[in-house]
Parts: C-alpha cells; sequence; structure tokens
C-alpha cells in the first residue's frame, strides 16, 4: 500500500498565467468559480503588468501541489500586498494587504491562516514595522478571523469614488 502524497503549499508572487484563476477567485466569495469561465480584459492584463512591475506590489497566490509535479498546482488563495513607506512610526515601511480570498470550497481547513502568515511573514523579512488590512463591513466571519490572526481594530476607514 503506498503512501498519499503529501500536499505542498507554496506562496509566490502571481505569474501572467495565474491571473485567470486570482480573478475566479476575486469574483465569487461564495462559490467556485472556474477560471477557464473567466474573461480576461485590457484593464486586468493592465493592472495585472502594473501590479508585476512595481517593486511595492505583490500578487501573491498561495498554490497547493502535490509531491513530485512539475510545479503545476491549483492556485487556491490569494492577496495583494502593497509595501508603503511613511514618515510615521520612525519612517517604517508598512504592509498593506487586500484582495485576500481562500477557493469556496477550502475555507475552514486552515489556509486562510497559512496564506496570512506567510505574507506577514514576508513583510516583516522585508523589514515592516506594521501589517494594516481593510475588509468590508459586512465580512463579519473575516473580522474574527482576522482577530484570531492577532490583528486588532484600531481605525475607521473612509472611501471616495471617482
Amino acid at each position: 500500500m503506498s503512501a498519499e502524497p503529501a500536499l505542498v503549499l507554496t506562496l509566490r508572487p502571481a505569474t501572467r498565467a495565474d491571473l485567470p484563476a486570482v480573478l475566479a477567485l476575486l469574483a465569487d466569495e461564495e462559490r467556485v468559480v472556474d477560471p477557464a469561465a473567466v474573461t480576461v480584459t485590457v484593464a486586468y492584463e493592465h493592472a495585472f503588468t502594473a501590479i508585476d512591475e512595481d517593486p511595492r506590489n505583490e500578487m501573491l497566490v498561495l498554490v497547493e501541489d502535490t509531491d513530485g509535479q512539475d510545479g503545476g498546482g491549483t492556485v487556491v488563495g490569494c492577496l495583494q500586498a502593497t509595501y508603503i513607506p511613511g514618515l510615521g512610526k520612525g519612517g517604517a515601511e508598512r504592509a498593506l494587504i487586500e484582495a485576500v480570498r481562500i477557493r469556496a470550497d477550502r475555507r475552514g481547513g486552515g489556509l486562510g491562516r497559512i496564506l496570512m502568515e506567510r505574507a506577514i511573514a514576508r513583510a516583516r523579512a522585508r523589514g515592516c514595522e506594521l501589517v494594516q488590512l481593510t475588509s468590508d463591513k459586512q465580512r463579519e466571519d473575516a473580522h474574527r478571523f482576522y482577530a484570531g490572526l492577532g490583528f486588532i481594530r484600531s481605525h475607521d476607514g473612509f472611501r471616495f469614488g471617482l
């Protein structure tokens, strides 16, 4: 009887090939969207290129793979990290995390915690003194999740549509 292959989770910067999977995660939080059904528009291409070419931005993907595969794998999570220099906190850089998603059929198994802990570790390794994020006020489950990771409610956010 052979052992099942071990699952390997990798957090890495997204590539252009990952774009449909990322857009599928962002399209609907409640159901799994097939990346093949996603239309990658010119606007998405431009936005991805801008993120990819900016050293202060990363679109990160959490990829699940099994040992022995050719590095393929399935994108099961994503987030965007933006690194912001600032004069506050002694000139420290901060990380802003947005667009956090775990594939709908994979929630509840710890992938979100792994995604966030690894993203926080990347920010720490970069020298950031603070990680901040925003979350829609309606997403109470997400708020409990972030609090469980040690995030505290410290500010009220505002936005202004243009």
